[in-house]
């Protein structure tokens, strides 16, 4: 029997209703309920044989290697929870012949293979392929499949048909098993310059993993933020310019003549006392503290007639539109309001 043969014809249940990966790699139950004894499975996967056991309880239904597509549903049939270890969905519009892996998802240097990381290795040259499951399962890493516990799982992405951990936790489930700072600053570095996610769900990831004491990650995770926040800051200009916002001035420092200073700014408009602010707050420990400093600058300065409007980097890669809305809006009121205090504009 090869990889093209059809289980037996007296199987209660037909394979053709199966995609092709899934009718090449199969667990125990499956094939049970397809008709074929365990004497016939040990039968096929001797020396010799026309089958191969992958992972415990799962079966690849041809003698070569697998393929990665072929590894990735193996580990995610032997991760999935055993009361439905992966039993196709019912045939439809919506889930054509795709099965259920319930409580189970890609992770880690896979997952963002499969998101399109080019610095992530291949698939097939992954020694190990990182599967996430709840905390609590009674599961052990073997073989290909090694297994990430997790208090509560999020909501998997689907990418080619696999359930793939979005991409800041499966960067930081990659991050724990790597050691090589220039690899990490790579990895972290195309999550943001590729617009997969902002800086501040990566350090939030990382923090949650605890990964934040390694030298070599805060290292990487300062070059993140300044990656980060060079590519707000070029956004930010290119908003300014598409939607035909008055030129402002830009990256400075304000203070009252004489005084304090009250702080730095990435654009200020001063006929308007308008002034914009990027919100690149790190998610870490002092997230309270700098919140703080920012919420004082900020009642300081609108007590001195100057409107803040602050913009997180998330909020100006997917609605540029919208901010510039705001901003508009709040030049557009500034010959409402009472004049503002004087200040002294320096360059940062």
């Amino acid at each position: 029997m090869n990889h093209n043969t059809p289980l037996p014809p007296a199987s209660p249940r037909p394979l053709r209703h199966l995609a092709d990966v899934h009718r090449r790699v199969l667990t125990t139950a499956q094939l049970r309920a397809h008709g074929v004894s365990s004497a016939e499975m040990n039968e096929q996967c001797r020396a010799g044989g026309s089958w191969q056991q992958l992972l415990p309880g799962v079966f690849l239904l041809h003698p070569g290697p697998p393929t990665s597509e072929e590894r990735l549903h193996a580990v995610l049939l032997y991760a999935s929870r055993e009361s439905a270890p992966g039993v196709p969905a019912q045939p439809g519009p919506e889930a054509p012949h795709r099965p259920v892996y319930a409580e189970a998802m890609i992770t880690g240097l896979a997952a963002l293979t499969l998101y399109g990381f080019t610095s992530a290795p291949p698939l097939l040259s992954l020694e190990k392929i990182d599967v996430l499951v709840p905390r609590l399962r009674r599961l052990r890493s073997t073989g290909c499949a090694r297994i990430v516990r997790t208090p509560a799982l999020p909501t998997p992405e689907p990418v080619t048909g696999v359930p793939v951990a979005p991409v800041a936790r499966a960067l930081a489930d990659a991050v724990a098993e790597l050691a090589d700072a220039s690899t990490v600053r790579r990895l972290l570095t195309e999550a943001v310059r590729g617009g997969h996610c902002e800086p501040a769900s990566v350090v939030r990831a990382l923090n949650q993993a605890k990964l934040l004491s390694r030298p070599h990650v805060v290292d990487a995770v300062d070059s993140l933020l300044a990656e980060g926040r060079a590519i707000a800051e070029d956004r930010l200009y290119r908003m300014v310019e598409e939607y035909g916002l008055p030129d402002p001035v830009w990256n400075v420092d304000l203070r009252l003549p004489g005084g304090p200073h009250l702080g730095g700014l990435d654009a200020y408009w001063p006929e308007q006392a308008v002034a914009v602010e990027l919100d690149i707050r790190a998610p870490r420990q002092d997230d309270d503290a700098l919140w703080s400093e920012y919420a004082r600058k900020r009642e300081h300065l609108e007590r001195l007639g100057i409107t803040v409007v602050h913009i997180t980097p998330k909020k100006l890669r997917e609605s540029m539109e919208q901010q510039a809305a705001i901003v508009r809006t709040a030049l557009m009121a500034s010959g409402d309001r009472e004049p503002a205090a004087y200040v002294v504009v320096l360059p940062r």
